[in-house]
């Protein structure tokens, strides 16, 4: 079950000569830093885990001001892209090669994007996306106050997959949400359905995180909270081509050698991690904001959902914050 995973790291940077550099916040240094940012894509399955793409992310005050981006040999058809239209670009670029990914994930930053969701759908890739408190999506006016109706016996107690210290456990909700016709369907049969979940920390339950996901027909809560967990790979990606590749141990400050000299360190990662499970391999085989009245909440079978209100909720009728 491979995952592509996409999130953002900074590279703290003197000066203001590096390309892309500006006091900017890093989410590496959790403050705002002097930095350049990195947009990047990992790959992760049961046999591992390596950075596969990356793009330099370019602040307006960098794209409008084309004389510094000559001197930082930035090339001309570099506009200013947003983190997310970065992300879309490495998640097209994945999809066009020979890996096979059946799912995406990401933090709410990129999540929350309605039109990179919609192209996800298109692609048939699935997807467990991390959303703000306030999202909107399909029969879901705001996503916090839709888990503020789940009843009690809708949390369970779920892993999402194993950390430095175990098993990592919280109280998990999820509910089925109204189809979208244009894709969810194939013709008149349903082959793909949508979820809202949220994952409440069991010692602090005033710590919720809220997802949106897009899964084939017959997927669980459970595997749909082990790819939400999948996330940490990344991070665990970022830490050892940090420490062990050199990511970040460089001094260039044009376009094209922050270019090559982050491929470089991502494939010696890549190396790294293949031989890592190849290793493995040898010793087993893969283990393959009008709040509610009422709560909506219904169960069906084995989950929850909520009520369809017509027969099949179609695209052209979302409200235009879901587009």
């Amino acid at each position: 079950m491979a995952v592509l995973i996409l999130d953002d790291t900074g590279f703290i940077k003197k000066g203001t000569t590096s390309a892309g550099v500006q006091c900017q916040y890093s989410g590496t240094a959790g403050r705002t830093e002097n930095c350049q940012i990195g947009v990047f894509a990992a790959y992760a399955s049961t046999r591992g885990r390596a950075l596969v793409d990356r793009e330099l992310y370019l602040p307006k005050s960098w794209t409008e001001d084309r004389e510094r981006c000559s001197a930082a040999k930035i090339p001309d058809e570099r506009d200013f892209r947003t983190k997310g239209e970065l992300a879309k670009s490495l998640v097209l670029r994945a999809l066009a090669s020979p890996l096979s990914i059946a799912w995406v994930t990401a933090d709410s930053a990129y999540g929350q994007d309605g039109r990179s969701r919609r192209m996800l759908e298109q692609s048939g890739a699935g997807y467990v996306l991390a959303v703000p408190k306030s999202q909107f999506s399909v029969g879901c006016p705001r996503i916090d106050r839709l888990f503020s109706q789940a009843p009690a016996e809708a949390w369970e107690r779920i892993s999402c997959g194993d950390g430095a210290k175990g098993p990592r456990v919280y109280h998990w909700a999820a509910v089925r949400l109204p189809a979208v016709a244009e894709f969810d369907h194939q013709g008149e049969l349903p082959v793909r359905q949508r979820w809202a979940m949220a994952r409440r920390s069991i010692s602090r339950p005033d710590e919720i995180a809220y997802y949106l996901a897009y899964a084939p027909l017959g997927t669980t809560v459970e595997q749909l909270a082990r790819i939400a967990g999948s996330r940490w790979a990344i991070e665990e990606c970022f830490q050892a081509a940090k420490n062990e590749c050199g990511l970040d141990q460089y001094e260039v400050r044009r376009y094209t050698g922050w270019i090559r000299h982050i491929t470089l360190a991502m494939l010696a990662h890549a190396f790294l991690a293949a031989r890592a499970a190849a290793a493995t391999s040898k010793g087993a085989a893969e283990t393959v904001h009008s709040p509610w009245s009422t709560s909506l909440w219904q169960r069906s079978g084995d989950s929850w959902q909520l009520p369809v209100p017509t027969a099949r909720t179609r695209h052209n009728a979302l409200p235009a914050q879901t587009r």
